[in-house]
């Protein structure tokens, strides 16, 4: 028969370790029971933070979670990136971003780099896949690939592009070296200005992803020759894919993904996995995704660690060709 002592000091003890059991399991399985916010490394009113907003209006529909976002701009995704993953990773704080350039060109953009992209966060989903497309003036007189090409052949040095963004300037080297040109780059620190340089004549080409294109395509102002994919992609089904144009080495997509900070409970990452693929499923969102020249791209956690771990070795390859110098 237990004494009154040892009875209460049972009690007690009991009362004293179910907190830190219970506790845990109550807030994982009532995840989420505050506000989500969501990263966006880029500038309010940019086309990463459009997307940005989109998703986390539809991240509340299906979480049933308030959803704000939250703009840490600059270096690149270089401070949002280090934000995120000393975040606490209770599953409060996201990333959706462009992961293809944000995540995967940051080892070889950045001498010290403050996080590991690969073992520094929970790899989520993918959500959708777009293509840089190779654009020129309407005013041009580039009709093909190749009518660019022979244009620049004869100008040599003297021929330029656009790059706005070190995503560009790899793709443009990359094409440069398909075809041995010797067009040289001019930075800009934005599209709009670079499109303009075009539209007087000043630059041969650029570079831009799908999304920052279709506006310009759509109102007669710039040129698609080609997209940087092999193939033609279900977003941008007129525009020939690169092989098809004559660009013969070039096969690159850029994905959007989520992320979450490393040791956030594998029970909360299955739930945003889950939330993500029904999000790109529903026919509002693939609507969007079609409307923004872009294919979905849903996926799994392991196949987005995969995907980053490949993306990281090619661009090692892009950076030493478009010679891009570590800062």
């Amino acid at each position: 028969m237990l004494s009154r002592r040892k009875l209460l000091g049972s009690i007690a003890a009991t009362t004293l370790a179910a907190p830190s059991f219970s506790t845990a399991s109550f807030g994982q399985a009532n995840f989420p029971s505050q506000t989500i916010t969501l990263i966006c490394p880029f500038a309010t009113g940019s086309g990463a933070d459009v997307w940005a907003r989109y998703y986390a209006n539809k991240l509340k529909e299906v979480s049933g979670a308030t959803t704000i976002v939250e703009n840490k701009v600059g270096a690149g995704g270089l401070i949002a990136s280090q934000y995120v993953a000393r975040a606490k990773p209770d599953g409060y704080t996201l990333y959706v971003i462009p992961g293809a350039n944000v995540l995967g060109s940051a080892p070889h953009v950045f001498k010290q780099l403050p996080f590991d992209p690969v073992n520094d966060f929970e790899h989520v989903t993918t959500m959708a896949k777009t293509v840089l497309l190779l654009l020129v003036s309407a005013n041009s007189p580039y009709k093909t690939v190749d009518d660019l090409v022979a244009d620049l052949k004869k100008k040599g040095d003297k021929g330029s592009y656009a790059s706005v963004s070190n995503t560009s300037l790899a793709v443009s080297e990359l094409f440069k070296a398909a075809f041995d040109l010797q067009t040289v780059e001019v930075k800009f620190p934005a599209f709009a200005p670079a499109i303009n340089e075009m539209n007087s004549g000043n630059i041969s080409f650029v570079f831009l992803d799908g999304a920052q294109s279709l506006g310009h395509l759509t109102e007669g102002r710039m040129r698609a020759l080609a997209q940087t994919t092999a193939e033609r992609t279900s977003g941008l089904p007129n525009i020939p894919g690169a092989r098809e144009a004559g660009i013969k080495n070039m096969d690159i997509a850029l994905w959007w993904s989520v992320h979450l900070p490393k040791g956030t409970p594998q029970a909360i990452v299955s739930k945003y996995e889950e939330w993500f693929d029904k999000i790109t499923a529903s026919a509002d969102v693939q609507k969007f995704l079609a409307d923004s020249g872009t294919s979905p791209f849903p996926g799994n956690s392991k196949q987005l660690k995969a995907l980053l771990e490949e993306e990281i070795k090619n661009w090692g390859t892009y950076a030493r060709l478009a010679k891009i110098v570590p800062q």
